[in-house]
């Protein structure tokens, strides 16, 4: 991916901090769960750090710098940075051609814990969007877990596609789709509500399709392959025949990886924010 070097007045770094309040979670057992249940985020954000709160406690300590961050690890945090504001002048450019206002997020990196509107959260968590707080958290190395464990290319551009993800439950947020999932599945039974919370997170990865769509001059060979591939790597399908050696369709949260690279598709090649409407196309 082709990319410059950008400023933001609501993008934080903070790796190589100590403190932060981070949950200390009991046994990789736990990070697993989280793991699946809140990769790539959406509101099971805040659910999961509401049940963190209320059986941990939230610690607040001082953060402080431990440690000087890497050359790699200072461009990789550049990456993000960029990635995050090319997101924002796309989307401030689309709600105004469509009569909107776009409402900037803000966006954290770090690394072993955060804490969030949305309660505390560590790394296991998978990077996430808290409505609460209306920020995308993110810790870098998970690209590396995403590539080993999971079996992505890897790739500046997986890394593009998740933000975009992430950005995309922001507009969720701010249109206030989020807000009408939420009521629709507290009356629903947990299989309803599951095919919900897939509508919500295919319309995100249609979303991050549509962003790619408005900046294809940032584009080089191989980056769209890259997309695919991360958003093939995290189908629910793909996780759970990777983790537990079966499917359970009725668990599906975030739909199968078919289904991710497909949406992701149809916001790339239309650029029409009007067609993502993943409700009317999945659910009865």
């Amino acid at each position: 991916m082709k990319w410059e070097r950008k400023k933001s007045d609501t993008f934080e770094d903070r790796r190589g901090m100590s403190g932060g309040g981070k949950a200390i979670l009991g046994g990789s057992a736990i990070g697993i769960i989280i793991l699946l249940l809140n990769m790539f985020g959406g509101e099971t954000g805040q659910t999961i750090g509401n049940i963190l709160q209320q059986t941990q406690g939230q610690q607040q300590t001082e953060q402080t710098q431990t440690r000087e961050l890497t050359a790699e690890e200072i461009e990789l945090g550049e990456f993000s940075k960029s990635c995050f504001e090319y997101n924002n002048e796309t989307w401030e450019k689309v709600f105004s051609e469509n009569g909107m206002h776009y409402e900037k997020p803000g966006m954290v990196i770090f690394y072993d814990g955060v804490n969030t509107a949305c309660g505390s959260a560590t790394s296991a968590s998978g990077p996430f969007y808290c409505p609460g707080d209306k920020k995308v958290y993110m810790d870098l190395r998970f690209f590396e877990e995403l590539k080993t464990r999971f079996g992505a290319k890897g790739g500046d551009f997986a890394i593009a596609y998740v933000i975009a993800h992430e950005m995309g439950h922001h507009l969720q947020t701010i249109l206030g789709t989020s807000r009408k999932v939420r009521q629709l599945q507290a009356n629903k039974n947990e299989a309803e509500a599951n095919k919900l919370s897939v509508c919500l997170e295919l319309q995100a990865d249609f979303y991050a399709g549509v962003w790619a769509h408005y900046n294809k001059n940032l584009l080089v060979e191989g980056d769209i392959e890259e997309a695919l591939s991360a958003a093939n790597a995290v189908g629910d399908d793909a996780i759970q025949s990777k983790m537990q050696g079966h499917v359970n369709q009725e668990s599906f949260t975030h739909g199968t990886s078919e289904q991710r690279m497909e949406w992701f598709m149809k916001g790339y090649k239309t650029g029409d924010i009007k067609q993502g409407d993943t409700f009317s196309a999945l659910i009865n």
